[in-house]
């Protein structure tokens, strides 16, 4: 019998449910957190598995686990890092999607990191040393429920290297039963392992999990491959199924580079699989084949090994064509990729520094063109935009963004601990109370004279610093401010490449019109324009 489940409020994308009890649990827990003071320390719950399924410990048990560890602490939950699907070995905490966020920006938010058990943090131990050097330099702890963790001394940091070290060694180890679990796969005609490729779903059978051909998908790849026989390229076959919002393999947009994988697989012909560990991307799989020497069969071929061998030939002839460069004549030559626009298109489309070339007969090539133009300028009459010099096109831009955002002064985001002025605080607190109570009667200052109207004056010059204290500052925070440079100094030292890359990380647009240009600038554009250092980078 199932259990019965009630939806609470986490991000749908985790599709995890809560059953009636775990609810209420987590209710009980909550009121219970209510009643600690408002300055109790603030807890980040750090929720993570590799992958989901029944036998591992369900991230609903890791989070009321971990809510009753606060609670033991006398801890507030200030939030929940969840990161399901993410394997501790190749993602570092720092490049998580949710514990990521929240480690490089976040930080002011929370006092301590609490995970289930430290393999669910970290499994590399340099990136284990490299977390706890982070938590001393932002005055941060870490704890775990299933494991002791203490940085408070050399020892206890000792102890956490062990147990990281320990978990490797389970790593090592459970590469070896996937291994195992691979070499049973070859076997057998059901989905033991492996990622399901575009163009199947899998779906329950009483012998086990089994692939069926999903029917959306597969009038997809048929048409992909009739585009193809037309003569297509893979960038214009993109364009029209990103403008037709169809899925891709990974859930964003298409591009020449991830239809190029799904047409290569042979998987497409219903076989299974496998992608050796160092791979390059670009390379497809190779098949498995059984006892008898056949490739293991494990679905129907949404292509027939015909209808397959027609598209790879399709695809070799147009490599051939391009000289191997689906995107010929678009390099990375072309500045400002992602900034520039074309207004024909609704500035939704890419302009691209475009050059044609003539072989000459001695071999050598000529420049016979060079012009800025639309990425579907020429594609099934998509845009009929015009083209511009490509020079003229990149000073326009340049000129137009030091014009309007060129004496910008450039802001640095910096991290401030509130516990120097929290410490001044009390003692000055603490002053006052002590004068008070001697200028009371009965005290050693409330003798009149000299001594009494000194003590007075100093009462007051304590009063008058502990008003000056900015109730802001007692907390940790983020500084924003100057250096005094301003964003034109800052690209005339950095140079172009800089300036490109703030305008993309701003959102700024350039977008092209027939007669006129126009600079898009978002209204939280110096927000999104402020520097922020990055404590990972400059240590991996």
């Amino acid at each position: 019998m199932s259990r019965p489940t009630t939806e609470i409020a986490i991000p749908p994308a985790i599709g995890v449910t809560w059953t009636a009890a775990e609810v209420k649990e987590l209710e009980d827990l909550q009121a219970r957190e209510d009643l600690l003071p408002p300055d109790a320390p603030r807890a980040l719950l750090s929720i993570r598995l590799s992958v989901l399924t029944e036998e591992t410990t369900s991230p609903v048990r890791q989070e009321l686990d971990l809510r009753r560890m606060a609670l033991d602490r006398r801890c507030r939950v200030a939030g929940v890092a969840r990161d399901l699907n993410v394997s501790a070995t190749k993602v570092p905490p720092w490049k998580r999607k949710a514990l990521g966020d929240w480690i490089q920006n976040r930080a002011p938010e929370f006092d301590v990191i609490l995970f289930w058990k430290l393999d669910r943090f970290v499994r590399r131990i340099s990136d284990l040393h490299l977390m706890i050097e982070w938590c001393k330099t932002f005055k941060k702890d870490l704890a775990a429920v299933k494991d002791p963790i203490d940085l408070s001394s050399p020892m206890g940091e000792m102890m956490v290297t062990m147990i990281a070290g320990m978990a490797r060694i389970e790593a090592a180890n459970t590469g070896i039963r996937l291994e195992s679990l691979w070499q049973y796969a070859r076997t057998v005609e059901r989905w033991v392992i492996g990622r399901i490729i575009y163009g199947y779903a899998s779906e329950d059978t009483p012998d086990g999990k089994r692939l069926v051909v999903d029917s959306f998908k597969y009038r997809v790849l048929h048409w992909i491959k009739a585009m193809l026989q037309r003569r297509r390229a893979l960038n214009n076959i993109c364009i029209i199924l990103n403008r037709a919002q169809v899925p891709s393999p990974g859930g964003g947009k298409w591009a020449p580079g991830n239809l190029k994988n799904v047409l290569t697989n042979p998987a497409l012909m219903g076989y299974r699989t496998r992608r050796e560990p160092g791979m390059p991307t670009n390379q497809p799989p190779f098949i498995l084949y059984g006892p008898d020497g056949e490739p293991i069969r494990v679905a129907p071929g949404v292509f027939t090994p015909a209808e397959f061998s027609e598209v790879q030939e399709l695809l070799r002839l147009r490599a051939k064509n391009t000289g191997g460069k689906p995107t010929a004549g678009r390099s990375k030559r072309t500045k400002f990729l992602g900034v520039i626009k074309c207004g024909f298109c609704g500035a939704v489309e890419n302009m691209y520094q475009h050059i044609t070339k003539k072989k000459r007969k001695d071999g050598t090539y000529r420049i016979s063109g060079n012009k800025m133009r639309c990425q579907s300028a020429t594609k099934l009459g998509i845009c009929g935009g015009p083209t511009f010099d490509p020079e003229d096109t990149y000073g326009a831009l340049t000129s137009t963004v030091l014009d309007q955002i060129g004496a910008m002064e450039v802001i640095h985001r910096e991290y401030a601990r509130g516990s120097e002025n929290l410490m001044k605080k009390k003692e000055l607190e603490a002053s006052i109370k002590y004068h008070m109570k001697e200028l009371a009667p009965g005290g050693s200052y409330s003798v009149g004279g000299f001594i009494e109207s000194e003590a007075r004056r100093t009462l007051a010059s304590i009063g008058d610093q502990l008003s000056r204290i900015d109730p802001v500052s007692l907390e940790d925070r983020w500084i924003y401010a100057s250096k005094g440079v301003t964003y034109q100094q800052h690209w005339e030292r950095e140079g172009l490449h800089q300036m490109e890359s703030d305008l993309i990380r701003a959102g700024i647009t350039f977008v092209m019109y027939e007669d006129r240009a126009e600079l898009l600038i978002p209204e939280d554009v110096k927000q999104r324009l402020v520097v922020k250092d990055d404590y990972f980078k400059k240590r991996v």
